[in-house]
């Protein structure tokens, strides 16, 4: 159980950025966003619906992504997400950081191929 939360930690400190990478293959509304980010993970991170829409509020205030209500004719309307250019940016440098930071946990942890 300690490892699967210190996994979901991990991943919650990076799901602003794991939910821009999701809008960057298009607009989205928040249950396909869930289910995207799912699948993505094979099915080892379900992202809970009050941390999306806590992120959304988020990165929506901050300039990375827009909102607006889709036109669906049958069932209740969709609020749909797009990134920004803004948002764009912000999730390559969200990447950047990310592989800098697992690069010195690498090394730290000695995964890096070095000797004990």
């Amino acid at each position: 159980m300690a490892t699967r939360d210190a996994v979901s930690d991990l991943i919650r400190g990076n799901i602003d950025a794991i939910i821009l990478c999701t809008l960057s293959d298009g607009d989205s509304y928040g249950y396909e966003i869930l289910k995207d980010i799912a699948q993505a993970s094979g099915g080892e991170y379900e992202m809970k619906e009050p941390s999306l829409y806590t992120s959304l509020k988020r990165l929506e205030k901050q300039g990375f992504i827009e909102s607006y209500w889709g036109d669906e004719t049958q069932g209740a309307r969709r609020k749909y997400y797009r990134m920004t250019p803004a948002g764009s940016e912000e999730l390559e440098e969200a990447t950047k950081r990310w592989v800098r930071v697992r690069d010195i946990i690498d090394r730290l942890l000695r995964q890096d191929g070095g000797d004990r």
